[in-house]
């Protein structure tokens, strides 16, 4: 996990299986898994490992700790990318994050930015979102006894911190799993064992996700890691540099907006799992699912995501970086904040044109994801380029 960004309404889609974020950072890499003889721990099965951390039966102690996430496409330097607030900052560079937790109703993250820092602070009821470089602060009150468990996220939504990308890729851990165990390692300073979760379907460009459970505290995640097919090093890496079990004061969890600053309050509204109405499996608020599991593409309606005058010049052989100069316009507005659509824009630079029974389009394919671009809908995805020429004809 690297930083707290805020995101708009529009900018909250999330690609299946929990790795939108393609990660390289090696020097980063080394600093979270330190090369050294593993060490010896009593032995564990993946079945006790899995059962460890996959319920909330097991509370998560106290601790303070610093975690750092790196993200890389491999892709031209995409607008908003150098703002750690930002949607694109996803997407590339290295983030620090610094945690101070006592239970899911006490947690504070800071995350560290040029010239400041931006704050995210939960406290029973109430949430304070604070960016020291703006005059006005967030505050969000939440429904009791949401948040209440340790593998929800926190609300407002924050990127993922080694127990929530633990959860997520937990989620994969069914049939379509392969669950094993590697070598022990050391994480920040603690042993820990090795849970591995690697697909069986030949469709996904995930090889595995390794994570790294703190040897003393199971139901601790030190560190997530995910690894591409035909890469040796990870390509998704989000782990402590350093961490203390031990309990924050409790200063740590209070916040008093600065003097001046305008107090934004909202209140959140229950997820959708706990309301009645909410949307059949396979659909989201702003599109459709396909498939499940390692091959689940993330389908997105085009006219929501990019501005109107591009979607002519989506499947045809117009200018790509006119495209992206006109998304990234649309998406500012003016403020110099940047959108999904501004980074959809952007990552268009690198795509190619391809067609076939489908249709035409153009394709982005990176080690580790794949995005589609049709006339109509833009399909992503962790899997290769095969599965959402397939997944085209099924759109809705």
């Amino acid at each position: 996990m690297a930083t707290i960004r805020k995101f708009s309404r529009r900018g909250r889609w999330v690609i299946p299986a929990g790795v939108v974020a393609v990660v390289a950072g090696v020097g980063i890499a080394s600093a979270i898994t330190v090369a050294q003889a593993a060490p010896a721990l009593p032995p564990r099965t993946p079945a006790q490992l899995l059962a460890a951390i996959a319920g909330d039966h097991t509370p998560v102690p106290p601790l303070t700790g610093t975690v750092v996430e790196t993200a890389a496409l491999g892709i031209p330097q995409l607008p908003g990318a150098e703002n750690p607030n930002s949607l694109t900052s996803l997407l590339a560079g290295s983030h620090t994050l610094k945690i101070w937790y006592d239970g899911p109703r006490k947690l504070r993250l800071a995350a560290p930015v040029q010239m400041g820092e931006t704050d995210l602070i939960r406290n029973g009821t109430t949430a304070w979102l604070w960016q020291s470089g703006s005059d006005s602060v967030a505050k969000y009150l939440i429904p009791a006894g949401h948040g209440d468990h340790a593998s929800e996220p926190a609300m407002p939504k924050t990127p993922l911190t080694p127990q929530q990308a633990a959860q997520q890729a937990l989620k994969l851990a069914g049939r379509s799993t392969r669950v094993t165990t590697e070598a022990n390692v050391t994480v920040a300073g603690q042993a820990a064992y090795q849970l591995v979760l690697a697909p069986k379907a030949s469709g996904s460009q995930v090889a595995k996700i390794t994570i790294a459970l703190d040897a003393q505290h199971l139901s601790v995640p030190l560190q997530v890691q995910v690894f591409a097919k035909g890469t040796a090093s990870p390509v998704y890496q989000v782990g402590y540099t350093s961490i203390s079990f031990v309990t924050p004061a409790a200063s740590n969890f209070s916040f008093t907006p600065p003097p001046g600053a305008k107090v934004n309050t909202e209140t959140l509204s229950l997820p959708a799992s706990h309301m009645p109405g909410q949307k059949p499996q396979g659909m989201t608020s702003s599109g459709q699912v396909i498939g499940k599991d390692w091959t689940a593409v993330m389908v997105l309606p085009a006219s929501e995501v990019l501005p109107g005058g591009a979607l002519s010049k989506v499947a045809g052989a117009g200018s790509a970086a006119g495209v992206a100069g006109q998304a990234a316009r649309s998406a500012s507005g003016g403020s110099g904040s940047i959108s999904g659509s501004a980074m959809l824009g952007a990552l268009m630079l690198a795509a190619h044109p391809v067609h076939g029974a489908w249709g035409s389009g153009k394709l982005l394919h990176t080690s580790l994801v794949s995005m589609l671009i049709t006339n109509g809908h833009v399909l992503i995805g962790a899997v290769t380029p095969s599965v959402l020429y397939a997944d085209v004809a099924q759109v809705k």
